[in-house]
């Protein structure tokens, strides 16, 4: 049976790494307004209106692919993090924001660690995306189920580097 669930564990990361790509190909450049276009003139999308820093709010919808313990750990710790960074995060469901943030999670685990890969699209209110922020995060200790060698420390790391990397391109603007 060893052979079994190490080819089991090697395809789990095979998938999650493919599952990744194809969101990470999925992300589109956006390519500069042009009158003349192969085929005639080709119309100008007006870039949406930029909102100022300190007035963008966020809302996060709930995480894709995280267990509800995980998932409500780390949306504590990302609320955490966007305060300390000032940024105004909307918690109710359904209300207005600025952007809304889509979140992704998936976990794959090895005898001794296991891996978070995590994927925050930020988009508008037409739901074009603006922003992709991913990573992953690698933690120590798993026995079968890696989402339980996820500690509180782990997801601090993922909250804190996506507000950092949020802020960042919100202040880039």
């Amino acid at each position: 049976m060893p052979v079994v669930t190490a080819f089991s564990r090697y395809s789990a990361q095979i998938f999650v790494v493919a599952l990744l790509t194809g969101l990470a190909a999925c992300q589109s450049s956006p390519q500069p307004p042009s009158s003349v276009g192969p085929g005639g003139p080709v119309p100008t999308v007006a870039p949406p209106a930029t909102v100022r820093a300190e007035d963008a709010t966020f809302a996060f919808e709930p995480f894709t692919g995280a267990p509800g313990n995980i998932a409500d750990e780390l949306s504590e710790s990302i609320g955490e993090q966007a305060r300390r960074q000032g940024l105004t995060l909307v918690r109710r469901v359904g209300a207005q924001a600025t952007y809304r943030v889509n979140g992704y999670l998936s976990a794959a685990g090895e005898p001794s660690s296991a891996t978070v890969f995590y994927v925050f699209d930020v988009v508008d209110s037409s739901g074009r995306r603006l922003k992709r922020i991913s990573g992953t995060e690698r933690t120590s200790g798993t026995a079968g189920d890696p989402w339980q060698a996820v500690d509180g420390r782990t997801l601090d790391r993922i909250a804190n580097r996506s507000v950092v990397e949020l802020e960042a391109w919100l202040n880039s603007r």
